[in-house]
């Protein structure tokens, strides 16, 4: 009795279309997460990327819990004194919709080769409309 052996050419990937409106984010991203990763597939394993591409819409509208739209803080610092800039949820939700989304999923995937990988396959669209119609299977 044999094991058949998963290698990257036998990845069957599949497109799967989100949408985040009324959704709360983090639940919307671990479920992102769970997909990108390839984690519900029989053939998963942690040494490769099995998982599907993921078109989320509606990103504008996804919504938060408590008082976390007003002091929820996104920081970045630009490696000079004096470099650090931060911004909240409600205006960055408004100028970068999808960043906040594209954030929350990366902050779930590991941190290596192959996490940058499984990135790449997440598309996020402020509105309806995305350009991922023929790749997505309705049905």
């Amino acid at each position: 009795m044999s094991t058949n052996k998963l290698s990257a050419k036998n990845i069957k990937r599949a497109w799967h279309l989100i949408d985040a409106k009324d959704k709360v984010l983090g639940r919307l991203a671990t479920e992102v997460a769970t997909i990108l990763m390839g984690k519900k597939k029989p053939e998963y394993v942690p040494y490769l990327d099995t998982g599907d591409f993921v078109v989320v819409s509606n990103a504008a509208k996804v919504k938060l819990t408590g008082k976390k739209m007003k002091t929820k803080e996104y920081k970045r610092h630009s490696g000079y004194p004096g470099g650090l800039k931060v911004e909240t949820f409600d205006k960055i939700i408004q100028r970068k919709p999808g960043f906040v989304i594209e954030h929350a999923v990366a902050g779930m995937l590991p941190r290596t080769k192959l996490g940058r990988e499984m990135i790449k396959k997440l598309k996020v669209f402020a509105g309806e409309d995305h350009s991922f119609q023929k790749q997505i299977k309705v049905g």
